[in-house]
C-alpha cells in the first residue's frame, strides 16, 4: 500500500505558540515571543538556549538539562491551548485514505505529547500509526522511525513520501531514500526551499494530487 507519513510540528499542526508558553514557564519572566516560532521547533531545548541567552545570565548546558523537565510539564498542561490544525490538513488526509493511501505521523515530538496533542486535537484516529522521537534509541534524520511509521500503518517504504518542514525531514527522505514535500506555510515559508525537497506544498489541497505524482 502506498504511504504517507507527516511531521506534526509546523507541518500538520502550528504547534508554536503552546511550546513557546512552555519554555517561558521555566524563566522568570517571558523572554520568546511569536518571532521565535522557528526556534520553537527546533525543539525545547533550543528554546531554553535562545530564552537563557536574552536574561543575560551565566549559563550551561546543565542549566539547559535541568530546565528540561519543567519545559515538558508546562507543555503537558497546556498542549492544545493555542495549538490548531494548519487549513485543509485533515481534508488532505482524509482524500489520501479515499483514495487508497495509508497516513501515518513521523515526530521528534516525545511519543507520549504527540499522542496526548493528537487526541486533543481529536484527529489521532485518522492515522494509521504514530511514531516519536522515543520510540526508538533513533529520531529523526535516521530512517528507522520514518519506517517505522510506514510499516505500522500497512504501507509500503518503497511506495511512500514524507510531508515534513524542516532540514531534518529533507534529511530523512534522503536516509530512506523517499521523496518529500516540505511545506511553505511554516514559519521557514519558501525558504524550505534550500533542502532541494522533491516537491514544495503551499496549500494541504494539492497534496493528493502531489502524492499521486510522487509515488503513484
Amino acid at each position: 500500500m502506498r504511504c504517507v507519513v507527516f511531521d506534526l510540528d509546523g507541518t500538520l499542526a502550528d504547534t508554536s505558540a503552546d511550546l513557546l508558553a512552555a519554555a517561558n514557564a521555566c524563566f522568570p519572566r517571558a523572554v520568546l515571543g511569536p518571532e521565535d516560532a522557528l526556534t520553537a521547533f527546533h525543539g525545547g531545548r533550543a528554546m531554553l538556549r535562545l530564552g537563557f541567552q536574552r536574561l543575560g545570565l551565566d549559563w550551561s548546558e546543565a542549566d539547559v538539562d535541568a530546565a528540561y523537565p519543567l519545559l515538558l510539564e508546562a507543555y503537558r498542561q497546556g498542549i492544545a491551548t493555542h495549538t490548531r490544525l494548519y487549513p485543509g490538513a485533515m481534508d488532505a488526509v482524509e482524500a489520501l485514505k479515499s483514495g487508497g493511501f495509508a497516513v501515518s505521523v513521523c515526530t521528534n515530538k516525545p511519543e507520549g505529547l504527540a499522542e496526548m496533542l493528537l487526541t486533543a486535537l481529536g484527529v489521532r484516529g485518522a492515522f494509521g500509526a504514530l511514531v516519536g522521537a522515543d520510540t526508538f534509541p533513533v529520531r529523526k534524520p535516521d530512517p528507522t522511525p520514518y519506517r517505522a511509521a510506514v510499516e505500522r500503518a500497512g504501507g509500503v517504504v518503497g511506495r511512500s513520501m514524507l510531508v515534513g518542514d524542516t532540514e531534518t525531514d529533507a534529511k530523512t527522505g534522503v536516509a530512506a531514500g523517499v521523496p518529500v514535500a516540505l511545506v511553505t506555510f511554516g514559519p521557514e515559508g519558501a525558504g524550505v526551499s534550500r533542502f532541494n525537497p522533491a516537491a514544495l506544498l503551499d496549500r494541504f489541497e494539492d497534496l493528493p494530487w502531489l502524492a499521486g505524482r510522487l509515488i503513484g
